[in-house]
């Protein structure tokens, strides 16, 4: 017999619940409302009735998602300039011990992902998030979704085909990415527009997230050059009293500029073949807000 109070088991499944609400969703904020409704779902359920507490928490958790995703689909909501998911932390720690599952978990919340799952219906959506994130066979998916099984797997063949084709392939070497995010951060702040151009691949992007509520590019950049002389330019601007702080971002390593104990950008960039391929860079304050205690 269990002693496990209701909260119990719902915290000890609250990472993956938030897990798969983020990834649903792309927003921190979005994401824990979601996981709050979850809650309140389950507190108020017959637990005698529920056989396994996760695959129920997270069929409801996904439900949600899908609900509020189609809400804001169905609103239209015009957004200025490029959009990015807000930053995210992930710290997996011991609670995912196995290599290749922290791969995967971490390339499923990158920035690269997210930004083409946008571009999915919610449904196809959730369907890869729980097969390619957490790898639930088909069979669960379908039951969580109200689908059968055919449709589940037709709906995770064309999400995966999408992700494929507008995904860059990138290296996910944790030390060279940090290495070079460390680089690119030093010539950056110092205005070393022939270090930045060493680092640059030549067709690298830049694509800036302010959500027009600061400065950011309104457009994504494109070549080295251009990439190379707007962070130079950026550098010469200065953050007022700015410092920095190294975060574990959305799978991989990233820096947190602050003015002073204010949020003001954060930084993560894309590797391939040793040299940089796509920076980001999130401005919108909004986006912000979760990381002033990270």
């Amino acid at each position: 017999m269990t002693t496990d109070t209701p909260t119990d088991v719902f915290e000890e499944h609250r990472p993956v619940l938030m897990g798969v609400a983020y990834r649903m969703l792309g927003r921190v904020a979005d994401a824990e409302d979601v996981v709050q409704d979850a809650w309140l779902r389950w507190s108020a359920a017959d637990r005698a009735e529920v056989r396994e507490p996760r695959a129920y928490l997270v069929r409801v958790t996904t439900r949600l998602a899908i609900d509020r995703l189609r809400q804001v689909k169905a609103r239209g909501e015009a957004y200025v300039g490029p959009w990015l998911p807000e930053p995210y932390v992930t710290d997996f720690g011991d609670t995912v011990p196995d290599t290749a599952e922290r791969a995967v978990l971490a390339d499923s919340v990158s920035l690269a992902v997210l930004v083409v799952l946008e571009s999915l219906s919610p449904l196809e959506r959730a369907v890869f998030v729980l097969r390619e994130a957490f790898g639930y066979p088909y069979a669960d998916i379908a039951a969580m979704l109200d689908r059968g099984e055919p449709a589940v797997r037709q709906l995770a063949g064309r999400a995966r085909r999408h992700v494929d084709e507008g995904r860059p392939r990138y290296e996910v070497d944790p030390a060279q990415r940090r290495d070079l995010t460390e680089r690119f951060l030093a010539a950056a702040a110092e205005g070393d527009l022939a270090g930045l151009m060493e680092m640059l691949a030549p067709d690298v992007r830049l694509i800036g997230d302010s959500g027009g509520k600061s400065q950011a590019p309104l457009r994504i950049l494109e070549t080295a050059d251009n990439v190379g002389r707007f962070l130079v330019a950026v550098a010469g601007k200065g953050v007022p009293e700015m410092s920095f702080r190294f975060l574990e971002l959305n799978g991989g390593p990233a820096v947190l500029v602050l003015s002073g104990d204010t949020p003001d950008s954060v930084f993560q960039v894309d590797v391939s073949a040793g040299r940089i391929r796509s920076v980001y860079i999130v401005r919108n304050p909004d986006k912000l807000r979760s990381l002033a205690s990270a």
